[in-house]
């Protein structure tokens, strides 16, 4: 039995049909929780209890309703959160084993502090071109953080 083969202008037709009924990719979208708040493993407060979310903490939206985001966090694990919850300030966690906050954006400038994996830090401001993003530690220490060791921005 044959069977039927495209041609090559008709596997490129194909391709781009199937390309053009894609969405479209968007930018990941992260967002700090505001105050400590329970996750769940579904949009109800009557639903099954995951973790608690410090004050703080950054997770990425994946589906945003009108009373609950589904949300995952920096170990890639999904859960929901009630809308209210979040709002924080913008906060990033260190995902290095080690991370050196400089007191200017490059890589031979002075070392402000050093910080260890899951430490949270403020941003200050937008990463510039060059991959350095401008944090703050809880402790009033501010430099610049390279932003690959970054989750959450």
């Amino acid at each position: 039995m044959l069977k039927p083969r495209l041609s090559h202008a008709g596997s490129l037709l194909a391709t781009g049909l199937l390309l053009a009924l894609a969405h479209p990719a968007s930018a990941l979208e992260y967002r700090s929780t505001g105050r400590a708040a329970i996750l769940y493993d579904a949009p109800s407060t009557a639903a099954g209890k995951v973790a608690i979310a410090g004050s703080g903490l950054p997770l990425e939206i994946v589906v945003d309703t009108e009373s609950w985001i589904k949300v995952r966090d920096a170990s890639g694990r999904l859960s929901w959160i009630e809308k209210s919850a979040l709002g924080g300030a913008k906060t990033i966690m260190v995902k290095a084993e080690t991370s050196v906050i400089r007191k200017q954006p490059r890589a031979d400038a002075e070392v402000v502090t050093r910080v260890a994996r899951g430490v949270l830090l403020s941003v200050t401001g937008p990463a510039d071109a060059y991959g350095w993003l401008p944090v703050k530690h809880a402790g009033g220490l501010s430099g610049w953080l390279p932003a690959h060791e970054a989750w959450g921005r």
